[in-house]
């Protein structure tokens, strides 16, 4: 079972980042997908009918600004586990930061839902099945 969907970081130094993670993430065959001034991004996303990958952003930002967080994705068999993911962070002490649903801007079949947990990380549990 593959359990993690995508990880995001955030570093304050990109340059230094970029020069680190395009050395560590070449031996692991995750190729470079992305790299704007903001972001990078290694791997592959999952879409629809192809889910078995797994992708790596690192996001520009100081450590403890404002947006500056991990964000974890786990992958999930189906809607309703997605759904049940929601209730149950909810309660057992998470906060909303995203009711389960559709994200068709990232393929027509996202189906996600995303949680706070007690120390502010974010996380996120997603379907790319169709309904």
């Amino acid at each position: 079972m593959q359990l993690l969907d995508h990880l995001s970081l955030t570093v304050p130094d990109l340059g230094a980042a970029r020069v680190f993670y395009d050395a560590v993430m070449a031996p692991l065959g995750a190729a470079k997908v992305y790299d704007r001034p903001d972001a990078l991004g290694y791997g592959e996303r999952c879409r629809a009918g192809s889910t078995g990958h797994t992708y790596l952003s690192v996001l520009a930002g100081a450590a403890g600004a404002p947006g500056a967080r991990s964000h974890c994705c786990f992958k999930a068999p189906s809607r309703a586990a997605v759904d049940a993911f929601h209730a149950a962070g909810l309660a057992s002490g998470g906060a909303d930061d995203g009711a389960p649903g559709l994200r068709p801007h990232y393929h027509a079949h996202y189906y996600a839902a995303f949680l706070r947990d007690p120390g502010g990380n974010r996380l996120e549990a997603v379907c790319h099945d169709p309904g």
